[in-house]
């Protein structure tokens, strides 16, 4: 799994590598930073698509089981959407 720098020291988590005081990141420690970037980015992404419906991101006064239905109908909307959008995108 990919983490940013706050789950540093967990066993099954890949984090960025951070800038020593005082020194630069070598090369290959900033080659490695791209490549989880660029993995992490997408997830980050549907992060943000799910907090657009104000569910995720604002204070629920839901019952916990409603929170959880709710939630799940958010995940599948954008997921309905993002499978709408792609196949847009290779319709020819």
């Amino acid at each position: 799994m990919l983490g940013h720098k706050a789950y540093i020291g967990e066993e099954f988590i890949t984090t960025p590598y951070n800038k020593p005081k005082k020194a630069e990141l070598s090369e290959i420690e900033k080659e490695e930073n791209k490549k989880i970037s660029s993995r992490k980015i997408g997830v980050e992404h549907l992060i943000c698509r799910v907090k657009t419906f104000g569910v995720a991101s604002d204070r629920s006064r839901l019952a916990r089981h409603r929170y959880y239905q709710v939630i799940m109908a958010v995940c599948r909307l954008v997921r309905l959407d993002l499978n709408y959008l792609f196949i847009l995108s290779h319709d020819i």
